[in-house]
């Protein structure tokens, strides 16, 4: 009976996508291109700030990137409404969704995963390209965290990282060598579960050597970046990473002036902090871009693998790249930590804590990696809805919004309220009405469910 009205349930949702009933659909036509969507929502890119990017990120993007101005541009919105549109699809799919990615360079075309190939016409009907694959996502992630366990037991077992690679449709874990990764794989039981392995001379290194990307230094020696300003209650201050500096630890500014104290970090498992500062400091919504410009921070809303992100840092400035995995887990030599984002920007020592945003929505505090901005790396960032959960923080954004966090999570829904962090699936009620989250965030004020479409859909 349970299983019927989960069913049930299912078929209601791709009904409301407005899915065409088709039959007998060969396997080849998985690879067909879906029809082209029609130009980008607008409610989308405006919600998330993605019709009017900062020429900071513009730029940025133009170099690091290789697109012309227009193009950085058209890629943003884009992929604002990708992230809209693989929302609604994953609460549609339910337990055949198999995750979703954007790739192209201009175009940042919509790819859905599902297991079910009766799921085909409702991904097309989102303007999006279908996959089959052999895995639910939900099955990937319980395979990692089995992962992440095996690596608490042992820190003999010497793989660095460990991910679900969602194009691909698998669980990789990287090392230095085949044996290595070879045990961790299993340590946690899965050796028959087809984890890939690869083999890579990278491992990746903290960047230990304040608005966002500005240099802070802790007890007057070790430096590194600020991430985003953030508030609790009364208090002002900046979230940044945890590997910087204990609670109780003091910092001064880029002037060497006293700054403020750490009030919370996590180290390893996480990788997260808050330092609260003293009255001559005043929280902005500003990250320190190209030439020292600001660029603004509008929201929080969790971007999809293969979109655009930049990263500022007082070591190395402002750089871009892509998204290339989230929910990874990095040994470093100082302990493993789970949940990064891996990224192909660059980093160096000393831009730990800075921040990485996506057009306009912060998306995370770098964490470590491997290379540097001279060859090229790969950087990894703890993502920011953890920080402002794990620490009741509310991030401070160009546009209003009031509250302290918390994490939202489970089947029940409960009211909406502004500045708690809601996950993707989330159920939340207005006045008597249920609506359910599309990408993880975190609520602003103005961003209340019945009006932002871009985040919510209504059940």
């Amino acid at each position: 009976m349970v299983g019927r009205h989960v069913a049930n349930r299912r078929r209601t949702a791709l009904a409301a996508l407005g899915t065409l009933v088709l039959t007998g659909l060969p396997a080849a036509a998985m690879a067909a291109p879906p029809p082209a969507p029609g130009p980008p929502s607008s409610t989308a890119a405006k919600t998330l700030g993605a019709d009017k990017p900062s020429d900071e990120v513009l730029r940025a993007m133009e170099r690091d990137l290789g697109l012309t101005k227009s193009q950085a541009a058209t890629r943003l919105v884009n992929e604002a409404e990708a992230g809209t549109r693989a929302g609604r699809l994953r609460n549609a799919l339910g337990g055949h969704f198999a995750g979703a990615w954007v790739h192209g360079s201009t175009s940042a075309e919509l790819t859905v995963a599902t297991t079910d190939a009766a799921d085909l016409p409702a991904i097309r009907a989102q303007g999006a390209r279908p996959a089959v694959v052999k895995t639910p996502l939900s099955t990937l992630e319980a395979d990692k965290k089995k992962l992440d366990t095996a690596a608490k037991r042992s820190r003999d077992l010497d793989a660095p990282i460990w991910y679900v690679d969602v194009p691909e449709n698998r669980v990789v874990v990287q090392a230095t060598t085949q044996s290595a990764a070879t045990a961790l794989v299993e340590a946690a039981g899965l050796q028959d579960e087809g984890v890939a392995v690869h083999v890579s001379p990278d491992r990746p290194r903290l960047t230990e050597d304040i608005v966002g990307g500005d240099a802070y230094y802790i007890n007057g020696n070790t430096r590194c970046s600020i991430g985003f300003s953030v508030t609790k209650g009364t208090q002002q201050g900046f979230a940044s990473a945890g590997h910087c500096g204990k609670a109780g630890a003091t910092t001064t500014g880029f002037n060497m002036a006293a700054q403020g104290t750490f009030q919370a970090s996590t180290f390893p498992g996480k990788d997260m902090s808050w330092v609260a500062v003293d009255g001559d400091w005043t929280a902005t919504a500003d990250v320190k871009g190209e030439g020292g410009k600001r660029t603004q921070v509008g929201g929080s809303v969790q971007a999809l693998v293969g979109a655009s992100v930049c990263r500022s840092g007082s070591t190395s400035g402002w750089h871009c790249g892509t998204i290339q995995q989230h929910n990874a887990s990095v040994r470093y030599s100082e302990g493993t930590v789970n949940g990064l984002t891996q990224t192909t920007v660059c980093s160096e020592p000393g831009d730990s804590g800075g921040p990485f945003i996506s057009g306009a929505q912060a998306q995370g505090v770098t964490s470590g990696g491997s290379g540097d901005c001279t060859s090229g790396g790969t950087t990894f960032y703890q993502p920011v809805n953890a920080i402002l959960s794990d620490f009741g923080l509310t991030l401070k954004t160009a546009t209003t919004q009031a509250g302290p966090s918390a994490a939202q999570g489970g089947e029940t829904a409960t009211p909406w309220s502004a500045g708690k962090v809601y996950e993707a699936g989330t159920t939340v009620t207005v006045e008597g009405v249920r609506y359910q989250c599309l990408q993880t965030h975190q609520a602003q004020g103005v961003w209340s469910p019945e009006s932002t479409p871009a985040l919510w859909q209504r059940m």
